[in-house]
């Protein structure tokens, strides 16, 4: 793979995007924020991101890119913007999805393992989140919430997967784990701070961790669909 460039371009712009969260610099945020996954798009195309297997992901990382933007502009577009992840996320869902994983023996008790884990995981992180949209009077966002969540959690679980899909190495795997994982973490801080309670330094941990995720969910898909 060439262009690693923009890798590099991608992880400042994204420090950037960071610092001027923190430091609420706003038109350092308006062009560090949708810079950096444009940076990692463009790296996917430039690699051969519009054909094949990885377009799913290229779609899943543009996507989310929308989604940014939505979040970011002044107008109340938080539910365009949650619309675009959840395509985003979809997308990913079919990207991991396209190697089929080894679920006889171990595999189908990992996969056994990490359902009742995860069901148990959204179930609690859904209750509080219910009852925090009860509290605020937004009783009707509970079901595109609910339908989000259980999208996201479904995202990281075909991710996980990938430790017993043949075509996924462990490398390429463990990024790609890691990435969904601290995606899941960032949608997960986002909604607590915004329908539950504010707590410091939200929206700095939000980007981190759903920068880095990015990040990690690309790479590991470029190693395995762009040898």
């Amino acid at each position: 793979m060439s262009y690693t460039f923009l890798l590099g371009i991608a992880l400042v712009s994204a420090a950037l995007n960071w610092t001027a969260v923190e430091k609420h610099w706003k038109w350092l945020e308006y062009i560090a924020k949708p810079g950096t996954m444009l940076c990692l798009i463009l790296w996917l195309v430039f690699n051969g991101g519009l054909g094949g297997k990885i377009i799913w992901f290229t779609l899943g990382a543009t996507f989310s890119l929308i989604g940014d933007v939505c979040l970011m502009v002044p107008r109340n577009l938080f539910l365009y913007g949650l619309f675009a992840f959840l395509v985003g996320h979809m997308c990913y869902i079919v990207g991991f999805n396209l190697l089929p994983a080894n679920l006889s023996g171990a595999g189908l008790v990992y996969l056994l393992l990490i359902i009742v884990i995860f069901s148990l995981v959204v179930t609690e992180i859904y209750r509080r989140l219910a009852g925090g949209l009860i509290a605020i009077k937004r009783s009707l966002l509970r079901i595109s919430v609910l339908v989000y969540s259980l999208v996201i959690t479904l995202m990281l679980i075909s991710a996980l997967l990938c430790f017993v899909r043949p075509g996924w190495d462990l490398s390429p795997a463990l990024w790609a784990v890691t990435g969904a994982s601290l995606f899941y973490v960032s949608d997960t801080i986002l909604a607590m701070d915004r329908f539950l309670t504010r707590f410091p330094h939200a929206r700095l941990l939000t980007m981190t961790t759903y920068h880095l995720g990015q990040v990690g969910i690309t790479i590991g898909a470029a190693l395995t669909f762009l040898r």
